[in-house]
């Protein structure tokens, strides 16, 4: 019962990563407009763009269901397969948004949010590996909690004009 709380009380936080990310409205250091939240913020009524930061949440549970039905201490190999997917997606975009970011942000600006992208990814690689390696649920669910909140807060960020 212990760990379902913990779960759910761990995806709901995910709204604080993903408000972080999305709430100034134009790109910052610390609210880089990641696209998790900035697309679905672009398509809703100017009233219920703050609906945006629910996407994190809901992908965390629908990701892993078993963080609450069913706690395990193992990471899926799913888990293994979408952040080498997210990686591989990540360099292909920083190589086709570089010219954009630098154009519209400065060079300073695109290097510091590729080098915090970078970081982001090591760690969430570091903690998954380990978790791959000495399953645990606390490994487990930090990994999937690193995972949807760099999602959510700095993963692909907006790099282009602004509309």
């Amino acid at each position: 019962m212990k760990s379902r709380v913990l779960a759910i009380a761990t995806g709901v936080s995910l709204l604080i990563p993903a408000w972080i990310g999305l709430h100034c409205g134009y790109p910052t250091i610390y609210c880089p407009l990641p696209t998790l939240t900035v697309l679905p913020a672009l398509s809703l009524p100017e009233n219920s763009t703050w609906l945006a930061v629910l996407a994190p949440v809901l992908l965390f549970f629908l990701w892993n269901p078993g963080f609450v039905t069913h706690p395990k201490p193992t990471l899926p190999k799913r888990t293994l397969a979408l952040l080498g997917v997210l990686t591989i997606l990540t360099v292909a975009d920083f190589i086709f948004e570089w010219r954009y970011g630098v154009k519209y942000h400065g060079v300073h600006y695109t290097v510091v949010i590729y080098v915090i992208n970078g970081i982001w990814l090591s760690g969430i690689w570091w903690i998954s590996i380990r978790c791959w390696r000495r399953p645990s649920f606390n490994n487990n669910l930090v990994s999937h909690f690193l995972l949807f909140a760099w999602l959510g807060w700095y993963a692909f960020p907006y790099l282009g004009e602004l509309p």
